[in-house]
């Protein structure tokens, strides 16, 4: 046990539970919106992508220790890799806004549901497969998991759309 004072997991796990509600509300207004005449991405993606990458930065590096707590990981230091995997998830995030903003178009938007999703994914094959990287139950694998093939399709959507295909 750790000699400081208990860490709470509380704080990582509301703003865990808002990313997937502000990314959820964002996929489905992308559903519709990827499927008009013209297709768009933009707000879902403001909000799948943006809003979760800068929801994401504030669990992973800005609460790392609560959130550390909440994957049941030493968090009696400071974990830079926690603060690594938090920008990660703001780059993302800007890259979408500023996809968004400045107006690159559906294939720039696209591309940021499916980096992202991309990304999510690979950490469920690898929490999955990695020998004593799993801290928690197969909850968490199943959640990101589906919250990355969900990315990835509404990328691969936006892409058939901007396509033509």
């Amino acid at each position: 046990m750790n000699t400081e004072t208990a860490v709470s997991a509380r704080p990582a796990a509301t703003l865990m539970w808002l990313t997937y509600l502000v990314g959820g509300i964002g996929y489905f207004i992308g559903i519709s919106t990827v499927q008009q005449e013209p297709a768009s991405l933009s707000v879902a993606a403001l909000l799948a992508v943006t809003a979760t990458g800068v929801l994401s930065f504030i669990r992973h590096a800005i609460f790392n220790r609560s959130d550390a707590a909440h994957g049941g990981w030493e968090y009696g230091q400071r974990n830079n890799f926690q603060i690594e995997v938090g920008l990660a998830n703001l780059a993302w995030g800007a890259f979408a806004l500023l996809a968004v903003v400045l107006d690159w178009g559906l294939i720039a938007v696209s591309s940021s549901f499916l980096i992202s999703g991309l990304y999510f994914v690979f950490v469920a094959v690898f929490v999955t497969v990695t020998p004593g990287a799993r801290q928690r139950g197969f909850g968490g694998i199943i959640g990101i998991s589906v919250w990355g093939t969900m990315m990835i399709v509404m990328g691969a959507f936006g892409m058939s759309a901007a396509l033509g295909t």
